[in-house]
C-alpha cells in the first residue's frame, strides 16, 4: 500500500498525524508491513457498526544502520460517538539513547486534543548531559506554546506524566490552536531528525553508560502502554473489544513485527 492515500478530504487530527508519519516514513526510508492482501496490517472493527472503524499500520527499516526501527500508526474514527483519534509512535532501536517520537491528535466530544513528545531513553533526573542534548533545544518552543490562547489542560495526571518527558506538549485545544500546533510538531520532528542524523556525542554516551538501554526501554514501554497507567486502553477495549485492543497494544511494546 502506498503511504499516500486517496485524495479524499481528511479531518484536522488525521491530517496532522498523517503528514507527520508520512514524512518519517519517507525520510527514513521505512517499508510497510502489510496484511496478505496488501492492506493495512490490522483493520479494526467494532460491534457498534458494521463498517471498519480504524487501522494499524506498521513500518520498519530494512537498513540495520537506520536508527529508527519501527513506526506504528493507529487510527480510530467512529462518527456515531464523535471520535476521531490518530496516533503515531516512531521507535528507535533498543540499544540507542535517541528518544522515541510520538504524536497523538484527537477530536472528540466537541473539542480537539493532542500530545507531542520525545520519549526518554534514560532517567532525565540523573543524566544532565543527555537531557541537554536530547531536550534543551526544545525549550523555547515548549515555553512559547504554553503561552498560547485556545489551549486548556488535558486529562492526564502526574503518574502518566512521569512516564514521558517534561517537554511533552499535551492539551485540549480549540480549532485555531490545534491548527497552530503543527508548527511545534515540525520543530520537535526536525530536532528529532537532527538527533537521528548526527553521531551521538561522546559525552552523552559516557553519561548513559550506566543505563541498560535495552532493558530500560522494555520497562518504559510496558509502563507507557500499560492499561493500568493509561486509561485510554479501557476506552479502546470498549470500542473494538478487549482482544483487538490487546493486539494493538502489543505492536507498541517492542520493535518486533507481528503478522
Amino acid at each position: 500500500m502506498s503511504t499516500t492515500e486517496s485524495e479524499a478530504p481528511v479531518s484536522l487530527p488525521e491530517g496532522l498525524c498523517r503528514r507527520t508519519w508520512e514524512r518519517i516514513v519517507t525520510e527514513r526510508r521505512l517499508v510497510e508491513v502489510t496484511a496478505d492482501d496488501g492492506s493495512a496490517l490490522r483493520t479494526l472493527t467494532s460491534p457498534m457498526t458494521p463498517e471498519p472503524v480504524g487501522q494499524v499500520r506498521v513500518f520498519v527499516s530494512e537498513d540495520e544502520a537506520e536508527p529508527v526501527a519501527k513506526l506504528v500508526y493507529v487510527g480510530l474514527a467512529v462518527e456515531m460517538i464523535g471520535l476521531d483519534s490518530h496516533m503515531v509512535f516512531a521507535f528507535t532501536r533498543g540499544g540507542s539513547p535517541i528518544p522515541h517520537f510520538t504524536l497523538d491528535s484527537v477530536q472528540g466530544q466537541g473539542t480537539y486534543a493532542f500530545h507531542l513528545d520525545l520519549i526518554p531513553r534514560a532517567d532525565l533526573g540523573t543524566h544532565l548531559p543527555y537531557l541537554d542534548w536530547a531536550y534543551e533545544p526544545l525549550t523555547e518552543t515548549y515555553e512559547e506554546v504554553s503561552t498560547w490562547s485556545g489551549l486548556s489542560k488535558a486529562a492526564i495526571g502526574p503518574r502518566q506524566n512521569a512516564m514521558m518527558s517534561p517537554w511533552m506538549l499535551v492539551n485540549r485545544a480549540d480549532a485555531d490552536a490545534f491548527v497552530a500546533i503543527g508548527s511545534a510538531v515540525t520543530t520537535y520532528l526536525e530536532h528529532w531528525f537532527g538527533l537521528l542524523d548526527a553521531e551521538v556525542p561522546s559525552e552523552v554516551l559516557a553519561d548513559v553508560e550506566d543505563t541498560d538501554l535495552v532493558a530500560r526501554d522494555a520497562r518504559s514501554r510496558a509502563l507507557v502502554f500499560s492499561p493500568e497507567v493509561d486509561k485510554v486502553w479501557a476506552q479502546i477495549s470498549r470500542l473494538i473489544g478487549e482482544e483487538s485492543a490487546e493486539d494493538v497494544r502489543t505492536h507498541l511494546l517492542d520493535n518486533e513485527v507481528r503478522a
